[in-house]
């Protein structure tokens, strides 16, 4: 006998759902109400784009037209991206995009099923990260670049420290007060509020901390702490310097900037301000630091994007090409 038994009609009668409520889904929710919860905004925009190549393939025009999803057409759009010649990682990002689009709608009662799920994925075909580290001349050359006398070099030099020495996004540094620079049992850390707000705490390096210091004796703000750490020079629109720096400029101004004042620019194709976060974790791992701890460290929510900075098993050094000898 089955150990599952019909439901009595005394049963059915008891249950708290109505029988409507038994059979029906809530209204589908617009996927503006998930794209809100999605607070880094680069990951919105990204979103927001494969969100809008998938309704577009499978001819979504009005929410309620989720419900008519299934995995075939995952299937299908997968073959899409990959007769367009789509990189498996943007492919990967792309299901994922979808997936947590149809995990928000079975939170919701919206949906029965996320078809997304069991529709496989491309495998990653690469064991390191695609951002490219500098070697140790090349980050000490960016570090020497701004001049140490003036205010703009000044704070290029603490900025271009607290990137390389403890391998935060750009992001992270904007976010920065003064009073995210905290005395922690006798060491002084950076407060760091990162990706979905989660919070950590980075022991801060000893020359950082020096540069750091001294970029605010001459800003003049080191006692404004609700105040931006890192903040504009000047301001030729408002004259507004009481601001967080804007990502793109520190891009733009300080890492491109100097990058191609020492040459690297030239030198290491995709260099931008990532590179200097995959150069702080190759650095500390290549020094045997735990790689648990640098996945905490870097705010990484799976040690296996910690391994992409993994290149202690295939160092260039140690290449049979450097042992062939004619």
């Amino acid at each position: 006998m089955s150990a599952i038994q019909p439901a009595t009609e005394s049963a059915l009668s008891n249950r708290p759902l109505t029988a409507a409520e038994f059979q029906g889904l809530a209204e589908v929710p617009r996927e503006l109400e998930w794209f809100a919860n999605i607070t880094n905004a680069k990951t919105r925009r990204a979103y927001q784009f494969d969100v809008r190549d998938f309704t577009r393939f499978v001819g979504i025009v009005r929410p309620e037209e989720f419900r008519s999803v299934t995995r075939a057409h995952l299937i299908a759009w997968r073959k899409d991206m990959e007769t367009r010649k789509l990189a498996p990682s943007t492919i990967r990002r792309k299901l994922s995009a979808i997936s947590s689009l149809f995990d928000y709608l079975c939170e919701h009662n919206a949906v029965p099923h996320n078809p997304v799920d069991g529709v496989k994925r491309p495998k990653a075909n690469h064991y390191e990260g695609l951002t490219p580290a500098l070697g140790d001349a090349q980050a000490r050359a960016l570090l020497d670049a701004p001049p140490a006398t003036t205010l703009k070099g000044q704070r290029d030099r603490a900025i271009l420290a607290t990137l390389l020495y403890h391998g935060l996004r750009r992001e992270e540094l904007c976010k920065l007060r003064v009073r995210d620079l905290q005395q922690r049992e006798g060491v002084l850390h950076f407060r760091i509020e990162g990706k979905g707000d989660k919070i950590r705490f980075v022991p801060v390096a000893v020359k950082a901390a020096r540069l750091i210091k001294e970029y605010l004796e001459v800003a003049g703000h080191g006692q404004d702490l609700p105040g931006p750490l890192f903040r504009p020079v000047k301001n030729n629109t408002t004259g507004t310097l009481n601001k967080p720096l804007n990502p793109a400029s520190v891009y733009q101004e300080i890492v491109r900037r100097y990058g191609k004042q020492v040459g690297i620019n030239a030198e290491v194709h995709g260099f931008c301000v990532h590179s200097l976060r995959a150069t702080a974790a190759t650095n500390a791992l290549a020094h045997n630091a735990d790689i648990a701890k640098v996945q905490e460290w870097l705010g990484h929510a799976n040690v296996s994007t910690t391994r992409l900075y993994d290149k202690r098993q295939h160092r260039p050094e140690d290449s049979p090409t450097f042992r062939v000898d004619y």
